[in-house]
C-alpha cells in the first residue's frame, strides 16, 4: 500500500528545490511530515477530511499547519482536501446547514440566496451578506460536527484499510512460503 501511495505523492527533494517554500524548508522538511505508515497516513486522510471543509482558500493551508502540529503525512493531506470542489462544496454545505438546524431545533428551513433582481450591486452585496448572516450559528455547527465526523470516519476507513491490505499480504506470503517448502 505504501507503494502505491508514493507513486501520487511529491518528492520533499521538491520543497528544497521551490524557491517560494525554501524559507519554511527547515519545518516543512521534517522526516515525520514525509513518513508513510499507517498511522502518519490514517493521520493525515483525518486531517484533509476535516480541513477540506474549511471555507475558501484556507483549506490547504490550515492542512499544512494541521499537519505541522500533529506530525502527520503532509501530502497525503493537501492530497485528501481535494474532496471539496464547486460540485461537492454546496452539497456538503447544505448537509452541515441541515446537521446544524436539526440539533438546534430553530426550524428554519434552507432559504435561497438573494436574487440579483432590479437593484444595484451594493443593495444585492447588502442583502447577501445579511443572507449569510443568517446561517451563522447552524452553517458553524453542522460544518464542525460534519468535519469531526468525516475525520473520525476518515481515520478509521484508513487504518482498517490498511489492515486489511496486511494481512492478505501476510496470508499471500504465508501460501508463497508454503508452496516453496511443498515443491523443495
Amino acid at each position: 500500500m505504501r507503494r502505491t501511495l508514493r507513486r501520487y505523492l511529491p518528492d520533499p527533494s521538491a520543497i528544497r528545490e521551490n524557491r517560494w517554500m525554501r524559507p519554511f524548508a527547515g519545518t516543512l522538511l521534517h522526516p515525520r511530515l514525509w513518513h508513510l505508515n499507517r498511522h502518519s497516513a490514517a493521520g493525515a486522510v483525518a486531517v484533509g477530511l476535516f480541513c477540506g471543509l474549511v471555507p475558501g482558500p484556507f483549506q490547504m493551508p490550515s492542512a499544512a499547519l494541521a499537519c505541522v502540529l500533529l506530525r502527520v503525512n503532509l501530502p497525503l493531506a493537501l492530497f485528501t482536501t481535494l474532496y471539496t470542489n464547486p460540485l461537492t462544496i454546496v452539497p456538503l454545505y447544505l448537509v452541515a446547514f441541515t446537521i446544524g438546524e436539526w440539533l438546534l431545533g430553530t426550524g428554519h428551513a434552507f432559504t435561497p440566496p438573494p436574487d440579483w433582481g432590479e437593484g444595484s450591486f451594493g443593495e444585492w452585496v447588502r442583502q447577501g451578506v445579511d443572507w449569510l448572516l443568517g446561517l451563522g450559528e447552524p452553517l458553524a455547527l453542522g460544518l464542525l460536527l460534519l468535519a469531526c465526523s468525516l475525520a473520525a470516519v476518515g481515520y478509521v476507513g484508513v487504518k482498517l484499510a490498511w489492515r486489511v491490505h496486511l494481512v492478505r499480504a501476510l496470508a499471500k506470503r504465508k501460501l508463497r512460503t508454503q508452496t516453496r517448502k511443498r515443491e523443495t
